[in-house]
């Protein structure tokens, strides 16, 4: 047929650029729906001692999804041949690296 384009991966000319465009797709749709399910927990978030709006099943499923966003992600990440170097920190966490300013250090250029 004229004009038929076929959808096997080899009659596609760049079919590894689609798949990466699919899954860029797909990462930017989890991580904005991470960055909002984080903003509904930490706006509805009680105060210490407060008695907690959802369930105890409703925040379990919102620990799981958590768990298979965050699965996903690195999946992708991956397969997009990015691993994350990235952690989480946790309020309260300190960093494991001290970051040290050098005063007085100066460097030569005329070595080029």
């Amino acid at each position: 047929m004229s004009g038929y384009n076929s959808l096997y991966p080899d009659d596609l000319p760049d079919y590894e650029n689609f798949m990466s465009i699919d899954l860029k797709k797909e990462l930017d749709v989890l991580v904005t729906l991470r960055k909002v399910i984080s903003s509904v927990v930490r706006e509805i978030t009680p105060e210490p001692g407060m008695k907690h709006p959802l369930s105890k099943t409703t925040l379990e499923d919102v620990r799981q999804s958590f768990i298979l966003i965050a699965s996903r992600e690195k999946e992708i990440s991956e397969a997009m041949g990015m691993p994350s170097q990235h952690r989480p920190m946790y309020k309260g966490d300190t960093p494991k690296t001290n970051v040290v300013k050098l005063h007085g250090v100066t460097t030569n250029k005329d070595d080029k």
